[in-house]
């Protein structure tokens, strides 16, 4: 009941103050004087160069377009995650451990369902043969201040585009995306975890239900299924940190993502 009760509390005092809804209304009163959005663009090819190319800074190209798009996934895919019956039954700390450790590959996924399409360029922070050629040695050996942003390289950019790009490659359906979502989500490793058992149920049963599916649907792939799974093992390169620096410090800073995934649980979305 305390978990209820606090649950009913925090969506009173934060609901209007909310970060992407406010950022979803603005942009909602921008897109419909803007017209029609044009068509995505082509995904951006990897170029030839040596591996400390991989290493460079990048950022988006578009930020508050891409922000946007990033912030409705994040609100889409949290409201899937509460309709599901069994989520709504695990206390709330249980379900907060849950949304933390895979709230990022559950928006990359959603930014795959969503075919949301995104281009970056590379900043122009000063190379580190730059650095050292005009007599800046000591400046990049200091440790940058905390506040200091960390932008993605482009090594870990193209972790997630070479993730979409798979995904659209195998042309997930929505039930596939839900049963690979709700393998996601019902990972009983976690630490912290009470319901260690009910939860690896829950994942065991959207692996089957996925199996099931695709043996239904696709009986002339035989190995759709292991490429789906191949799917689920990419996440782990996708690194949270990198989602939340390149799609959602741009618009609205310095962001915690724990205490915003908490205003979203507790939130009507």
């Amino acid at each position: 009941m305390a978990c209820v009760a606090g649950c009913r509390c925090c969506t009173e005092r934060r609901r209007q103050s909310s970060i992407l809804y406010n950022i979803l209304k603005s942009e909602e009163r921008k897109e419909a004087a803007a017209g029609p959005p044009l068509p995505p663009p082509p995904p951006e090819a990897p170029g030839p160069g040596c591996s400390c190319g991989s290493r460079r800074r990048v950022a988006l190209r578009s930020p508050q377009v891409a922000g946007k798009a990033a912030s409705a996934v994040l609100v889409k895919t949290l409201r899937f995650v509460k309709s599901v019956p069994c989520f709504q039954e695990l206390p709330l700390d249980e379900q907060l451990v849950l949304v933390r450790s895979c709230w990022a590959a559950l928006l990359v996924l959603g930014l795959a369902q969503e075919r949301v399409h995104f281009e970056t360029v590379e900043t122009a922070e000063p190379s580190m043969l730059q650095r050292l050629l005009t007599g800046r040695r000591q400046e990049q050996q200091q440790p940058p201040p905390s506040s200091s942003p960390q932008l993605p390289s482009a090594g870990e950019i193209q972790a997630i585009k070479g993730f979409l790009a798979k995904c659209w490659s195998l042309d997930i359906s929505t039930k596939e995306y839900a049963y690979l979502k709700g393998t996601v989500l019902f990972n009983p490793d976690l630490p912290g975890l009470q319901c260690v058992q009910y939860i690896q149920g829950l994942q065991r049963e959207a692996q089957q239900a996925l199996n099931e599916h695709v043996r239904l649907l696709h009986r002339g792939d035989q190995a759709r299924f292991a490429k789906l799974n191949v799917v689920l093992s990419l996440l782990r390169s996708i690194n949270a940190n990198v989602i939340a620096e390149l799609f959602f410090r741009p618009i609205i800073g310095t962001v915690n993502m724990d205490d915003m995934l908490l205003e979203m649980l507790c939130a009507k979305l």
